[in-house]
């Protein structure tokens, strides 16, 4: 009996200290953060202390992408390693798609299908416990959260927008309200915390997925005062049939971003606390850049200036996030100037936690801590597919980088549009004419990318 008791002492033992080894993932997903919406990253106005600390101390991508300019869609692809465009879905859910504008837009999905294979589902196949937290807009009912991989669901319905602002009562039929005066951010944060601290002792996985930065814009109690004694001119530019607001002024939304932030504080010192911190992999980003361009008259949140253009667009300032990720296997305050898009996070997380999965297709991204992603300092091209009308002002359009070289192309007046990013990051030169072989070779590449990955066009509206 003793020996028996040995033999499986010294088969089980071995899987429990493999199981306590495996790296656990918290990643962490801000809806309509601007690239520049911290202060580590040149926000004059934001305070942001607890995200500032973790930046130095973890992998800072100073070029990191969005996998599209809103957020459905870059949604799916962080959640599946591939270009949105290839799974179906090339605008928010549902859209707008005006009917009374000179082009329709495709039809798209609505929803994540659920025969795409998700961070989640993988990671629950290989031993983790899955928990999602906030925002999830990739369709309701049979698509949620619960559906695609995910243990446990706290507050992802279809909705884009927090449905009963960010105070309780929340009106989420997947979270239920709290005591009087409690904030959305804080509560999501709660109850991620809670999750981690009562699986820390078995690999997970916590997605928190915050509604916030998103509108509506209403300042968080806690942090409003603090910006109280700050005056900042309305100062905007037009852009297209859009402006874009100059300077960083709303001081409801800087609110917001230091609550946001403290959340952040929050959830690190509870891995640290619980002796964690060393063997979990966490993942900072948002789902695209930072809502500073809108149709005339409106109240604009944030601006990204020197970007051009913000959520909507497909110039920088509506592509272009932060991306901040903590590995403890990698070196500690590094700074990466590769562009990195949202579907490389999938592969890079899968090789930093040693996890062989094969897709059915190759994933659109690759591993950013692979040592031949800096080699030569370049990389793959990126390209962006948003054939849709946007309240920023955007019309249906589509864009390519390579190298240095940035090209859009819109379709509602056939204009094309070359950028050198290296010597004009603002997009202010347009270069076509003057390289018309370049803008020729970019836009053939570009149309070619978008057929390969199944996209559809916008068509003349025969009502118009």
């Amino acid at each position: 009996m003793r020996c028996i008791i040995i033999m499986i002492l010294g088969l089980v033992i071995p899987v429990l200290a493999q199981s306590q080894n495996k790296k656990n993932v918290v990643f962490i997903l801000v809806d309509d953060l601007g690239w520049k919406d911290l202060a580590y990253a040149g926000s004059p106005l934001y305070h942001t202390p607890h995200i500032d600390d973790l930046a130095s101390t973890s992998v800072i991508f100073n070029q990191a992408y969005a996998a599209h300019p809103v957020c459905s869609p870059s949604r799916a692809s962080i959640l599946t390693g591939k270009n949105p465009i290839r799974i179906g879905i090339s605008d928010w859910i549902p859209g707008s798609d005006p009917k009374d504008r000179r082009l329709l837009g495709p039809e798209d999905l609505h929803q994540l299908p659920l025969e795409e294979v998700t961070m989640a589902e993988i990671l629950k196949e290989n031993g983790y416990t899955t928990f999602f937290a906030g925002k999830w807009h990739l369709g309701n009912g049979r698509y949620t959260p619960e559906n695609q991989g995910f243990d446990i669901n706290i507050g992802g319905i279809d909705k884009g927008s927090p449905p009963g602002g960010y105070y309780t009562p929340y009106k989420n039929p997947k979270l239920p309200d709290g005591p009087e005066g409690e904030y959305l951010t804080d509560r999501l944060t709660t109850e991620t915390i809670d999750f981690i601290t009562e699986n820390h002792d078995q690999p997970f996985l916590a997605y928190l997925s915050f509604y916030t930065v998103h509108t509506p814009i209403q300042a968080n109690k806690e942090f409003r005062p603090l910006y109280d004694q700050i005056q900042v001119p309305d100062k905007r530019i037009p852009l297209g049939e859009g402006e874009s607001l100059l300077y960083q002024n709303n001081l409801d939304y800087a609110s917001m971003v230091t609550a946001m932030d403290k959340n952040v504080g929050r959830i690190v010192n509870n891995l640290k606390e619980l002796d964690l911190w060393d063997n979990t992999i966490l993942i900072f980003t948002s789902d695209n850049g930072g809502l500073s361009t809108l149709y005339p008259g409106r109240d604009i949140p944030t601006s990204t200036f020197p970007s051009r253009g913000g959520k909507g667009w497909e110039y920088e300032g509506g592509i272009r996030i932060p991306l901040v990720i903590h590995d403890p296997d990698q070196k500690s305050g590094s700074i990466r100037n590769e562009p990195a898009v949202h579907m490389d996070l999938l592969p890079t997380l899968l090789a930093s936690l040693e996890i062989q999965y094969t897709p059915p297709l190759p994933f659109d991204g690759i591993n950013l801590f692979d040592e031949n992603f800096s080699k030569n300092g370049s990389r793959k091209t990126l390209f962006w597919h948003f054939p849709h009308y946007h309240g920023s002002g955007w019309k249906p359009g589509s864009a390519l980088r390579s190298g240095e070289w940035k090209y859009i192309y819109t379709y509602e007046d056939e204009k094309s549009e070359l950028y050198n990013l290296d010597s004009d990051p603002e997009e202010s030169v347009n270069l076509s004419t003057r390289f018309p072989d370049r803008t020729m070779d970019m836009k053939k590449k570009l149309f070619d990318l978008i057929d390969e990955s199944n996209g559809k066009y916008p068509v003349q509206n025969p009502d118009w």
